[in-house]
């Protein structure tokens, strides 16, 4: 009688022993955050370790996203769906818990992953953010965040206690170049976005040169990397030097 092969073990899912409840330490997180007591880069921090739930609903068509390594059944006409944002923008609902998602929608199926994997799983659709528990104490994760969650680096806010920090300002102005046209670049806090970048003109500018101008700032700050991986949205102001 021939030995007995060994037998193969399948692995366990590393959710095998989910309850649906919520990440401790994301869930004080968004606490302290919605009680102002904590900066947004701490939710951030948190995500970087947590489980978060990604929603699933019936769609008509198959979109696979395992990918990523999201788990999820072999279940026809399902797909991850986005959530508009404000300003016209495509975001990736995540929830802590199987209750919140359930309050926003309850036809939604959970898929358990990490928060890294739900950042790679947003930038794999081409959607530009994650909004943490849709309709209850909802958070927003920009851009620049869901990056650097899916590369597994620490996120740098462009903007801390209400002032654009100084690595960001040196760089939009290390990019844009000043000539007689244009005399000056400050940096702030924007009010329709992130970031506002004000140039500062001489007087007496035609309409076309200030386009020109403009436009060549534009190229300039597109080809600048700390503009690209820091601010999430940025807008133009035009003042008199």
């Amino acid at each position: 009688m021939s030995d007995a092969e060994p037998s193969k073990e399948i692995p366990e899912s590393i959710f095998a022993d989910d309850d649906g409840s919520a990440d401790a330490h994301l869930a004080q997180a968004l606490i302290r955050h919605s009680h102002g007591k904590t900066p947004l880069a701490d939710v951030v921090d948190a995500l970087a370790y947590a489980r978060v739930l990604i929603p699933v609903l019936a769609t008509g068509e198959q979109r696979h996203i395992g990918k990523h390594g999201l788990e999820q059944d072999s279940v026809a006409s399902t797909g991850v769906v986005a959530v508009q944002m404000p300003d016209g923008r495509a975001a990736l609902p995540v929830f802590t818990d199987v209750d919140a998602m359930q309050t926003w929608n309850r036809e939604a199926r959970p898929i358990p992953a990490e928060g890294p994997r739900a950042a790679l799983a947003a930038i794999a659709e081409g959607w530009s953010s994650l909004v943490v528990n849709p309709g209850m104490e909802t958070v927003l994760i920009p851009r620049p965040a869901v990056w650097a969650l899916g590369q597994g680096h620490a996120w740098q806010p462009a903007i801390e206690d209400g002032v654009v920090v100084a690595d960001v300002v040196a760089a939009v102005r290390t990019a844009v170049t000043l000539d007689d046209a244009l005399r000056g670049v400050d940096v702030t806090p924007g009010r329709g976005a992130e970031v506002t970048i004000v140039l500062r003109l001489v007087a007496g500018l035609s309409r076309p040169e200030v386009d020109t101008v403009v436009e060549r700032v534009q190229r300039e700050l597109a080809h600048s990397d700390v503009v690209a991986q820091r601010i999430d949205s940025l807008e133009l102001r035009l003042a008199q030097a």
